[in-house]
């Protein structure tokens, strides 16, 4: 990688100042203590690159003054061969991104530096910083209004807003990066905007095949990637998220343009901080998180917000840790969000996918006067159903179906066409279980439940509601079945 890439704005490395030149004093890690003259100590959060002669450019966050001319900043590279005693130059300000045009089509790093083996970006790229304050409340957009997925049990329980911020909630293997891509997938074929991908500590093998099936998928063109991998320094992890969110608000604030932000994993944004905080001794707090947990994901998901005339609709993927919902990352990260999709070990296991819950997965828009009237209430009917269902398996694996009651009985039958039937094939999948993704409306969604709900289905097999899309589908798997 060239050497001379610019990694801020304020000041030329190849010029520096002997205000803004310090040394290195210790080492340990990623922590890198720097003595700097009186007076010219970095504030807090400024980039500092080390002027060192390693592989490639070294640049750190000051995050905390020891006294007053020594700093301690977090490396955003690996540290493997920096010594004592190396020169370190502060920029001015803090760490910047390229934005723009440019970065489109393009794959970089928590630098803006491209990772794609493709060409250097033009010389005149603008350039952002990553630290900033979120738009006043004055100039925010508080109007929501709905948008359509194509998959059933999102549209009908857990309704996402154009404008708002989703995440999708689970254990490893539930399915969580399968949907997100499904999801960037039907985005990408009825929204015209510019698309943003953080990956926050994603394994190698899901970013490949997140870049193929973007570019199969013919978004690519007006997508930007920004990957901090799980084998890059904590501090890469913990600022990727804040590089690409820079690269959306420029597009919302300078072009006008709407956004569709994406982030895969939150959780690693939150696990990266935690390691960050104890390389620089704080104490632990709940669950042995950093005692900023709620200042720093708030200070994310802060400036995921809309402006008139551009919107920034943002949808995550949050691991959940031992499938404990009660963890203190977790738990905060739902205060902040319009709609929350989590997604059941459970109902993974039945293999009934996508695995959303339809009675923990909820969102602000699940409204009389948002969504109507008619939606709101078949989709309160829907979960009671489900409710009731679970409620009484405990009682079907002990006794079995012959003991429940009649109206027991009916209840439980129409409850496992509905999760049957909110079961969806999807077309990323489409090469794993050989069903063709489909895409169902809203108003057929509605249609098909509101029908199992009145038992139109009751004589038709249940395995004809399983991995389909609308009720006509199904009604026509059932006769295939039945004809000899």
């Amino acid at each position: 990688m060239p050497t001379d890439t610019p990694v801020n704005a304020p000041a030329s490395p190849a010029d520096p100042s002997e205000s803004s030149l310090g040394r290195v004093v210790a080492v340990r890690g990623s922590v890198i203590d720097l003595v700097f003259p009186d007076g010219a100590l970095p504030p807090l959060r400024e980039a500092v690159e080390i002027l060192w002669d390693g592989p490639e450019r070294l640049v750190a966050e000051v995050q905390a003054h020891l006294d007053a001319g020594t700093a301690r900043a977090i490396a955003l590279q690996g540290t493997s061969g920096l010594r004592r005693g190396t020169m370190a130059r502060a920029t001015g300000g803090p760490l910047t991104t390229p934005v723009g045009a440019a970065v489109l089509g393009r794959l970089l790093d928590v630098m803006g530096l491209p990772r794609d083996d493709g060409p250097a970006l033009p010389a005149d790229t603008p350039r952002s910083p990553i630290h900033r304050a979120p738009p006043p409340l004055s100039r925010r957009n508080p109007q929501r209004e709905l948008m359509e997925t194509g998959i059933k049990v999102i549209d009908l329980l857990a309704p996402m807003a154009r404008g708002g911020k989703a995440a999708m909630f689970g254990g490893a293997g539930v399915g969580k990066t399968v949907l997100v891509m499904e999801l960037i997938r039907k985005m990408g074929e009825r929204y015209t905007g510019i698309s943003v991908f953080a990956g926050i500590g994603e394994r190698s093998r899901e970013g490949q095949e997140l870049w193929e099936e973007m570019r199969r998928s013919g978004v690519l063109d007006r997508t930007a990637l920004v990957f901090g991998q799980m084998n890059e320094p904590p501090g890469a992890r913990w600022r990727v998220g804040l590089t690409a969110l820079t690269i959306a608000e420029h597009f919302r604030d300078e072009e006008r343009r709407d956004v569709l932000l994406l982030m895969d994993n939150v959780f690693r944004f939150v696990q990266a901080g935690a390691e960050v905080s104890g390389l620089l001794g704080r104490l632990p707090s709940r669950v042995g998180y950093q005692p900023t947990l709620a200042s720093e994901i708030a200070e994310l998901e802060e400036r995921v917000a809309s402006t008139p005339g551009a919107v920034v609709t943002a949808i995550q993927a949050v691991y959940v840790p031992a499938d404990d919902f009660t963890d203190p990352a977790v738990a905060e990260l739902f205060s902040h969000l319009d709609s929350s999709i989590v997604l059941s070990r459970a109902m993974a296991a039945e293999g009934l996918y996508p695995a959303v819950d339809p009675l923990t997965s909820t969102s602000s828009l699940l409204d009389p006067l948002v969504v109507g009237e008619t939606h709101y209430r078949l989709a309160e009917e829907v979960r009671r159903t489900i409710a009731h269902y679970r409620e009484l398996q405990d009682v079907i694996a002990l006794l079995g179906m012959e003991e429940l009651s009649a109206a027991d009985r009916l209840a439980v039958r129409r409850a496992r066409r509905l999760q049957r039937f909110l079961t969806q094939p999807f077309v990323v999948t489409e090469v794993f279980t050989g069903h063709g993704g489909v895409s169902v409306p809203l108003e057929d969604t509605l249609k098909g439940c509101r029908a199992i709900l009145d038992g139109e289905g009751d004589g038709w097999a249940e395995s004809a509601f399983f991995m389909t899309g609308t009720l006509d589908q199904v009604r026509e798997r059932d006769r295939a079945g039945r004809t000899p």
